[in-house]
């Protein structure tokens, strides 16, 4: 089979198109004959050696969706001809609080997505909303239930509240807009460009700031009235700015620390008095994945999609990716 193989770091210049053996499912899995799939910003983190115990080869990807064709014991014959997505990641663990010590996500060390086959747990694979694209389909997995555990679990968004999503344009923050907004909740976002600012309006946004704005978080506590969850992945000076615009009881759930620390520390007075929450959160349980499809057809939803590539592109698809340019998803089709 064809697939993105990185065997060392340097960028994604460094990743080869090969041919490698097309695996054979072991009892309990499946395999997906994969139709498309999509990136993330923990595969570029891979190819320039910023993420914990790289192993090579790497064959990375955590989006996926296709056909179930074969199946290895124990595991009905049924399913074959069956459309699927993919539950991004294995072995959880028992803890719905945590992952536990062997929970690790597909791309690494495990085989991924980003080749024309892939081997899964029957369990891990979930019958695709047939309102859905393929396209849009792989979009959904890894983002889709970062965001769900933040702004659904953690969050506890409610009808009627106002969510803060930062650095509006990932694919996390897009699916963190469309939970709150099909959640019955208001939308801010920040961004720094008002290209995507528009485009959050676009999407149902209530409104929008550009965080270059020395005053941003004074902007959000003005149009919004206060917010009730800050959705976070940045981190950094920033941080203390986006926790200024919560109501008393808010929450700041944040999924990742792209700007590290906030380098003039928290102001604890502030968040003791006001009962503030700070939640890290990242990934989701097998559970939570099976809600969020089910939430997904029930109303219908669909994905944002920046952009789509071949698989032989995926250089390229992965060049956007490390720009930050993209509104959305970055998604790869198979031939």
């Amino acid at each position: 089979m064809k697939a993105v193989v990185l065997h060392e770091t340097g960028g994604p210049d460094k990743l080869r198109i090969e041919d490698v053996p097309t695996p054979s499912p072991a009892p309990g899995q499946v395999r997906v004959a994969l139709k498309a799939s999509a990136l993330n910003r923990r595969d570029y983190w891979i190819t320039v050696g910023a993420y914990p115990r790289i192993r090579y080869p790497s064959i990375s990807g955590s989006d996926g969706a296709g056909v179930i064709d074969a199946v290895g014991t124990d595991v009905d014959a049924g399913l074959i001809g069956r459309e699927v997505i993919i539950y991004p990641a294995c072995d959880w663990g028992d803890d719905p609080r945590c992952g536990g010590p062997d929970f690790r996500v597909l791309g690494m060390p495990d085989q991924g997505t980003l080749a024309e086959y892939i081997c899964v747990a029957a369990e891990n694979v979930t019958e695709k909303p047939s309102h859905l694209s393929w396209v849009q389909a792989a979009a959904c997995p890894l983002a889709g239930l970062t965001a769900w555990r933040a702004v659904v679990t953690h969050g506890g968004i409610q009808p009627g509240q106002k969510v803060l999503i930062t650095g509006i344009g990932g694919g996390v923050a897009t699916f963190a807009l469309l939970w709150a907004r099909y959640h019955g909740a208001a939308a801010y976002v920040t961004s720094g460009s008002d290209e995507k600012l528009a485009q959050a309006k676009q999407l149902g946004a209530t409104g929008g700031v550009s965080y270059r704005a020395a005053d941003w978080s004074r902007q959000i506590r003005e149009m919004s009235g206060g917010i009730d969850l800050v959705i976070d992945s940045a981190g950094g000076s920033g941080m203390n700015a986006a926790l200024n615009t919560l109501n008393n009881g808010g929450r700041f759930v944040f999924f990742g620390a792209t700007l590290g620390n906030p380098p003039e520390g928290l102001e604890m007075a502030k968040l003791f008095f006001r009962q503030i929450r700070i939640q890290g959160t990242t990934m989701g349980t097998p559970a939570e994945f099976n809600a969020m499809v089910e939430f997904i057809n029930r109303h219908r939803i669909e994905p944002v999609v920046d952009q789509v590539f071949k698989l032989e592109d995926a250089q390229a698809a992965y060049r956007r990716l490390a720009a930050g340019d993209q509104m959305g998803k970055l998604v790869l089709l198979n031939a």
